[in-house]
């Protein structure tokens, strides 16, 4: 591979530190007392502008800024919670006869990007910037790429920004490193993941895994990926739901499990979809999708407060203010059609959804049945106007091959989505327990795949069978991960919110 000049540089700078006897890529322990924003927080409640409460500080980070002045030097080191500066002077970190850590390593052989240990005391300087007074000085790291370097000029414009979309998502430890702002993104995921975490532990549920290459890819209507397995010599997928493991761990007679999966559909990718994301689902014996419906509720609204830091359960997102604060409104999904676009739905057949579809220019094809057309009306007229949380609920049976039958309304199942923001954001059953009732969706599913529909559901007679042992009345949920990210960041792609989506293959010769 071609290096640039400044790679050269840096290689070559390599080897000189080497020649100073000084390891470059050292395996030792280094004992950190204090993080960048630690320090700058405590300096601000400083008596004066020349001490803190912090007599000795050890920080490491990257180099990020360095300003030499013979003697003496400033640079600036960035850690996972921001900068702080540094003061070094010569004879402080080289007090004897011997210069070379100052004059030849610091002053010579440091590149920005490169990761360093000081300890010091902390004080302000002249202008009044925290800074640390270096005693001790490490070398813990060669960088051996130059980090792209923004700057802003006398007019407030950013020159040289690694913004490029595609070079962010591919390269997320530069994005990272230089754009540091974005880490809070992940911060957020990671609190929210905690907090739905603590709230179903406090519900009782258990935390399990199930498998993710399976046999049969069950549990959704999704394509999904197929792999073969040489030592079992079958072929086998990537799951693209939980759900059905799930719920035989329910007739295994747990009362609550959950589980955040890693599912995978071979699906196409845009602003809201990647192959590969994160579910949380949850089942619990003995309740219906009423109860699920409030515990969705008060789940998110704790959820997104804790995010929050217990403040608020609003979300700017754009031009609009989603609060999660419950109760949620409920709206069943003939209903909003007819809110929407004042066709009725009840008892239309297939026939009749085709004319209500042409007259409101939805796209058709032969292999859709009654379900398929009912949801590309939902899809293309109602769903992007839900913008405030909304459970649309009593979905045709047709939609929903697992999911038990109304218990008061003929033709519809007692399912529920929450649409947010105009995206679906949960999906929930009272779920389905009669294994014959069961075979015969199955049996539909499988006239639907006759007639090509690629993302019908396929029999699963390992299913069937343990649901002939008995399984009780069960509530079930999935809650994409991902778009509720999305959606408490502000972010309008999902690969904001993945730390590596998946991206198209490198052309690594250009």
């Amino acid at each position: 591979m071609e290096r640039s000049e400044q790679e050269l540089v840096r290689r070559a700078n390599l080897e000189k530190i080497r020649e100073l006897g000084i390891e470059p890529f050292p395996a030792a322990t280094f004992a950190v007392t204090h993080l960048a924003k630690e320090i700058n927080k405590t300096a601000e409640f400083a008596e004066d502008n020349l001490s803190t409460n912090l007599t000795e500080v050890t920080v490491a980070g990257r180099v990020m800024a360095q300003r030499i002045m013979g003697k003496a030097a400033f640079a600036s080191i960035q850690d996972s919670s921001g900068r702080v500066q540094i003061y070094v002077s010569r004879d402080d970190i080289a007090p004897g006869e011997d210069k070379a850590l100052y004059n030849t390593l610091f002053k010579k052989l440091l590149d920005l990007g490169d990761f360093i240990g000081v300890t010091g005391h902390v004080f302000k300087t002249r202008t009044g910037e925290t800074s640390i007074h270096v005693k001790e000085f490490t070398f813990l790291g060669k960088s051996l790429r130059p980090l792209p370097t923004p700057k802003t000029d006398d007019e407030g414009k950013v020159h040289d920004a690694f913004n490029d979309p595609e070079q962010r998502h591919r390269m997320r430890y530069v994005d990272l490193t230089v754009n540091p702002q974005f880490k809070e993104i992940f911060r957020k995921r990671s609190r929210l993941i905690t907090a739905m975490r603590s709230y179903l532990d406090g519900l009782e549920l258990m935390e399990v895994e199930t498998p993710i290459l399976q046999t049969i890819h069950g549990g959704a209507a999704a394509r999904p990926f197929k792999t073969f397995h040489n030592t079992l010599d079958m072929p086998m997928y990537l799951r693209i739901a939980n759900e059905l493991h799930l719920k035989r761990l329910i007739v295994a007679g747990f009362d609550g499990v959950y589980e955040f999966a890693k599912d995978f559909r071979n699906e196409g990718m845009d602003r809201t979809h990647n192959p590969e994301f994160t579910l949380l689902e949850f089942y619990v014996a003995y309740k219906d999708y009423e109860w699920m419906m409030d515990t969705c509720e008060a789940l998110l609204e704790f959820s997104v407060k804790t995010v929050n830091g217990g403040e608020t359960t609003t979300v700017k997102i754009g031009d609009n203010t989603i609060d999660f604060k419950g109760p949620y409104r409920r709206l069943t999904m003939a209903d909003s059609i007819m809110e929407y676009t004042g066709e009725d739905i009840n008892d239309a057949d297939e026939d009749a959804l085709r004319a209500i579809c042409k007259r409101l220019h939805v796209h058709t094809d032969d292999s859709m049945g009654r379900g398929k057309l009912i949801d590309e009306i939902f899809g293309e007229h109602v769903e992007a106007k839900l913008i405030q949380p909304t459970f649309i609920t009593d979905y045709p049976i047709e939609m929903s091959p697992l999911t038990k039958k109304h218990r008061s309304k003929e033709g519809l199942v007692e399912r529920f989505e929450l649409i947010i923001n105009g995206k679906e954001i949960a999906n929930s059953y009272s779920e389905l327990n009669d294994p014959i009732d069961q075979r015969e969706r199955f049996e539909e599913q499988a006239k639907l795949a006759a007639r090509g529909d690629d993302e019908s559901m396929p029999m699963d007679e390992d299913f069937l069978r343990a649901l002939e042992y008995g399984m009780p009345p069960t509530a079930g949920i999935g809650i994409g991960i991902d778009r509720l990210v999305m959606l408490l960041t502000g972010q309008k792609s999902i690969q904001e919110v993945l730390f590596f989506p998946q991206m198209r293959e490198e052309n690594l010769e250009k």
